[in-house]
């Protein structure tokens, strides 16, 4: 499969095996642990259990080298804004100043200022992991009839399936307009300077909404056709029952968050301060 296509790999692994709302549900309570919470030491280990999950899922790294690539170069210049715009950051959370290196002005970097955007990086980490795996490791067919059956409207559920199914397009779309500007003599690869390819990368922006629009229209036409929605109810082709995996899935990552808030009160706030 192509490193390129963020899109669903089957596999035959416990995670797939779950069910796409146990799945959801899973993604959605980790996403909040990692939210409500700095303390370093249950992000970091959010982050060994969600890279223990991505070996058992068998999804290997050359199939999300890109994504996992390109959420690097984002977590670098997410890192340096921060430094650019508050540099002190650090010191009013931890209420301590170490300073390391003076660079300029008001650009110290501190030991504290270190630390808060390490946090930071880890809180992203920490919750990566489960959205690949949320993503890569479910059928969209499967999710929209678990949905149904927690008691989503089919509609919506299916429009949800669809979305999902739409992620690999979007990126086929992308890499095909870009092949075309690329032969109109537009130059997207890394010997153009980078403020100029990003502008370059912003004219494939206005084909792809339209390429998008035309296919959201042909596939309403389709389901109005089918006469989708008309019926209450509708059966589905692929349909799993929850099993004790998913249930015990989902009562450990509900620990999870119980215990992010009680570390929230034994920090005495959402930061853990080793500078005390």
């Amino acid at each position: 499969m192509n490193s390129e296509m963020l899109s669903y790999i089957k596999k035959d692994s416990p995670i797939h095996k779950l069910t796409g709302a146990t799945k959801l549900i899973i993604f959605l309570l980790w996403s909040i642990a990692s939210m409500i919470t700095y303390d370093t030491r249950l992000l970091v280990g959010m982050l060994i259990i969600g890279i223990i999950s991505f070996k058992i899922s068998k999804i290997e790294f050359r199939e999300v080298s890109f994504i996992l690539y390109f959420i690097m170069i984002f977590l670098l210049l997410n890192a340096v804004m921060i430094f650019v715009f508050a540099p002190k950051q650090g010191v009013q959370i931890y209420g301590s100043r170490t300073v390391l290196i003076h660079l300029i002005g008001p650009y110290t970097i501190t030991l504290e200022q270190l630390f808060y955007e390490l946090n930071v990086v880890l809180k992203y980490f920490a919750a990566i992991p489960m959205a690949l795996l949320f993503i890569l490791t479910t059928d969209p067919s499967e999710f929209a009839a678990s949905l149904n059956k927690i008691g989503i409207s089919y509609k919506a559920a299916y429009s949800i399936s669809i979305a999902l199914r739409y992620i690999p397009d979007i990126q086929k779309d992308y890499k095909d307009i870009a092949f075309a500007q690329q032969a109109r003599g537009i130059d997207l690869s890394n010997k153009e300077k980078f403020f100029k390819r990003i502008k370059n990368a912003a004219s494939i922006l206005m084909p792809l909404i339209f390429s998008s629009l035309e296919r959201i229209d042909k596939i309403s036409i389709a389901m109005e056709l089918r006469a989708f929605g008309n019926q209450k109810k509708r059966t589905w082709y692929k349909r799993k029952d929850f099993t004790k995996n998913d249930y015990i899935s989902i009562l450990l990552c509900t620990l999870l968050v119980l215990v992010s808030i009680i570390l929230i009160k034994v920090d005495g706030g959402r930061f853990y301060n080793p500078f005390i």
